[in-house]
C-alpha cells in the first residue's frame, strides 16, 4: 500500500527530482534514527520527512520520520498553507455596468 500511494504521490510532483544522490541511505538512516513518529510518538515511522516544506534541505536536523497518518495530514495542511498563500483567480467575472447607464 505504500508503494501504491507513493507512486500516486509522485505523479504531479518534481520532488522525485530534487532528492539528492543517496537518498535511499539518507532515508533508512533518518527512520532508524526515528524509528517512531516524531509527531505523534505512537505508530512506527514510514516516512522520511522535510520538516520545512519546499525547503529542500536534506540534512539529518532537517529531516524526521513520521507515520503515514501524520505525513498525510501534515502534507495536507502545507498543501492548504500553499493554496491560502496564492490562491487561483475566480471564475466569475466582475458585474459590468448596463450599456445604457453609462
Amino acid at each position: 500500500m505504500e508503494q501504491a500511494r507513493m507512486s500516486g504521490g509522485w505523479a504531479n510532483s518534481d520532488r522525485k527530482q530534487r532528492l539528492p544522490r543517496g537518498w535511499d541511505k539518507i532515508r533508512a538512516r533518518i527512520l532508524a534514527r526515528d524509528p517512531i513518529c516524531v509527531l505523534c510518538g505512537v505508530r512506527p515511522s514510514r516516512f522520511c520527512d522535510h520538516i520545512v516544506a519546499k525547503a529542500d534541505r536534506h540534512g539529518d536536523d532537517d529531516l524526521q520520520g513520521v507515520c503515514g497518518p501524520c505525513h498525510d495530514q501534515k502534507s495536507s495542511q502545507e498543501g492548504i498553507a500553499a493554496q491560502r498563500a496564492n490562491p487561483r483567480p475566480g471564475r466569475k467575472r466582475p458585474p459590468e455596468q448596463h450599456p445604457g447607464l453609462r
